[in-house]
C-alpha cells in the first residue's frame, strides 16, 4: 500500500465524509450543538411538528401541507395491522429472547409480507411506500412483543390516535395525558434521524450493493442492537437506580471513575459542549416527574449531572432525559432501545432511499498489518 494511502487511515472512519447527503445535519458552531432535518432546526421541529410530520419530512424532502399529511396519516393508521404469522411467531419466540432480536426478526418478517416485495431496489417510488408500512408496521409488532413477554392480552390500535399516541396505548392499554403524549411524540422526533451513525452507515452499506430497503433496516437494527451505539438509555436507567438518592450521587460518580467505568449517558463524538436533544427533553422530563409524582429521580439527575460536568466535563447526552422520559411514561426499560429504532426507523428508510437514488458501491481499503511474504514448505523439511 503506497505512502499516501496509508496516511488515509482513520481508525473507526473517524472524520471520513464517505457520503453526501441532504437529509440531516449535526455539527457545533460556537460552542453549540447543531442537529437539522433537511434544513429545519430540530428546535423547530420537536414540539411543533408531530412525528407524522417529521417522517414525511424524511422521506418526501419537506413538511406536508395539510392534505399531504392527512393522507400520509391516513396512510400509517391503515398498515398498523402486521400479518396473522408475524402475530403467531411472536407468540412462539422465547420470552428470555432480546427485543432486539425479536425486532430485528419481525422486520425481515415484515418484509415477506409486503405487497410490493420485489421491487426493483432502484424503484424510488416503491421504496418509499415500502418505508411508510415499515414506519407503522413496526410500532405495531414492538408493542405486540412487548403485551406478550409481559404475560398481558394485546392491545389492538386504536384509529383515533395518531402515532405516538396509540404505541403508548398499545402497550399501556391507557390513553396518555396531553402532555405525555407530546413528551413522547417530541422524543421521536429528536430519535428519527442523526446522520451517519454505526446503524445508518450499516443500512448505506447494506443497500449500496442494491440489497433492499427493508434488508438495510435489518442491517441497522443489528448494528443499533450494540451497546456502544444503543442502550444507553437503558444503562441511564440503571445508573439513576443504582444511586437512589441525590445524597449518593457524588460517592457514585467517584467509585465509578476510580473504575474507569463509561457512564452512560453523557458525552458526545460530535456534540462537545451540548447535546441539543438532551436540552429539549429536559423541561419535559420535569414537567412529567410531577404529574406521575416521581420529582426525585428528577433531582438525582440533576446531581449526577453536576457531578459528571465537574468531574468529567462531559454534558449529557438525548439518552440521559430519555431514560426518565420514558419511566415517567410508564414504558419497560428492556424496550427503550426498540423506541429508539421505531424512531429512526424513518431515518433509515431516508438514507437507503437517497444512497439508491445516487448509488455507488461502498467498497473500502483494508491496511494489512500481518506477517510478509511467506513460503509454504514441504512437510518433513
Amino acid at each position: 500500500m503506497s505512502e499516501a494511502s496509508v496516511e488515509q487511515y482513520h481508525p473507526g472512519l473517524e472524520g471520513v465524509i464517505a457520503v453526501q447527503t441532504a437529509i440531516s445535519n449535526i455539527e457545533e458552531r460556537e460552542g453549540s450543538g447543531i442537529l437539522e432535518y433537511r434544513g429545519y432546526r430540530i428546535e423547530d421541529l420537536a414540539g411543533h411538528v408531530s412525528y407524522e410530520e417529521t417522517a414525511f419530512l424524511l422521506l418526501h424532502g419537506d413538511l406536508p401541507d395539510a392534505n399531504q399529511l392527512r393522507e400520509f396519516d391516513a396512510r400509517l393508521r391503515g398498515w398498523r395491522e402486521i400479518p396473522e404469522p408475524l402475530v403467531d411467531l411472536l407468540k412462539t419466540i422465547p420470552p428470555h429472547v432480546s427485543p432486539m432480536d425479536v425486532l430485528r426478526t419481525a422486520v425481515s418478517v415484515l418484509s415477506h409480507f409486503d405487497p410490493e416485495l420485489g421491487q426493483p431496489a432502484s424503484d424510488h417510488a416503491a421504496n418509499v411506500r415500502k418505508a411508510e408500512r415499515m414506519i407503522a408496521q413496526m410500532a405495531t409488532a414492538i408493542a405486540l412483543r412487548e403485551r406478550l413477554s409481559a404475560g398481558l392480552p394485546p392491545v389492538a390500535a386504536d384509529a383515533e390516535l395518531d402515532h405516538a399516541a396509540n404505541f403508548l396505548f398499545m402497550v399501556t392499554g391507557k390513553v396518555p395525558s396531553a402532555r405525555m403524549h407530546q413528551a413522547f411524540d417530541a422524543s421521536l422526533v429528536l430519535y428519527a434521524e442523526h446522520e451517519l451513525n454505526a446503524s445508518t452507515f450499516s443500512a448505506r452499506v447494506t443497500v449500496s450493493t442494491l440489497s433492499d430497503v427493508a434488508s438495510g433496516i435489518v442491517a441497522a437494527i443489528g448494528a443499533l442492537k450494540g451497546p456502544l451505539h444503543g442502550g444507553a438509555s437503558e444503562e441511564a436507567w440503571s445508573a439513576l437506580e443504582s444511586v437512589g438518592s441525590p445524597e449518593s450521587a457524588g460517592r457514585w460518580i467517584d467509585l465509578a471513575l476510580a473504575r474507569q467505568q463509561r457512564i452512560m449517558g453523557f458525552g458526545h463524538r460530535v456534540y462537545k459542549q451540548a447535546d441539543p436533544r438532551a436540552t429539549i427533553l429536559k423541561p419535559y422530563c420535569q414537567e412529567l416527574s410531577r404529574e406521575v409524582q416521581e420529582e426525585r429521580w428528577e433531582d438525582i439527575a440533576a446531581t449526577i449531572e453536576q457531578a459528571v460536568v465537574a468531574r468529567k466535563k462531559l454534558p449529557p447526552n438525548v439518552d440521559w432525559p430519555t431514560a426518565r422520559l420514558y419511566h415517567y411514561l410508564g414504558l419497560p426499560v428492556r424496550i427503550y432501545t426498540p423506541i429508539f429504532a421505531m424512531a429512526r426507523v424513518a431515518g433509515w428508510a431516508a438514507h437507503c432511499i437517497e444512497q439508491l437514488d445516487h448509488n455507488r458501491l461502498m467498497r473500502p481499503r483494508g491496511r494489512y498489518i500481518g506477517p510478509p511474504r511467506r513460503h509454504v514448505r514441504a512437510a518433513g523439511r
